[in-house]
């Protein structure tokens, strides 16, 4: 199986990025561990924003990456209605470092 992904990811190299999303890979122990489907979905809002709402309304705003990884982590106030982020502790996730706040931000931003 990993040959296939393998295989699949090159050809979509050699495609120009066709399909880049899926040749980059999603997170999703990282999403699993985090609990991040409990409140949002790839494509429609659930509990929270979409993960391509997010990404439209932070893609190209500066530093706005720094600020979703803290927010991550450490949590932060609701900008999307009434329900503020929780923190990756009181999410459940345990701990999650700043390299792995990285990962899913970036992998967000790629929606």
């Amino acid at each position: 199986m990993r040959h296939l992904f393998r295989v699949l990811g090159t050809a979509t190299t050699l495609l120009g990025g066709v399909g880049c999303a899926f040749a980059e890979g999603e997170p999703t122990a990282l999403l699993d561990q985090q609990r991040c489907m409990f409140c949002h979905t790839v494509d429609t809002p659930f509990r929270a924003p979409s993960f391509q709402q997010i990404a439209a309304r932070y893609r190209r705003v500066p530093d706005a990456s720094a600020m979703l990884e803290g927010k991550l982590r450490l949590g932060g106030r609701a900008h999307w209605g009434d329900m503020a982020m929780p923190s990756a502790a009181g999410r459940g996730g345990g701990l999650l470092s700043r390299d792995d706040a990285h990962v899913l931000v970036q992998w967000v931003l790629r929606q």
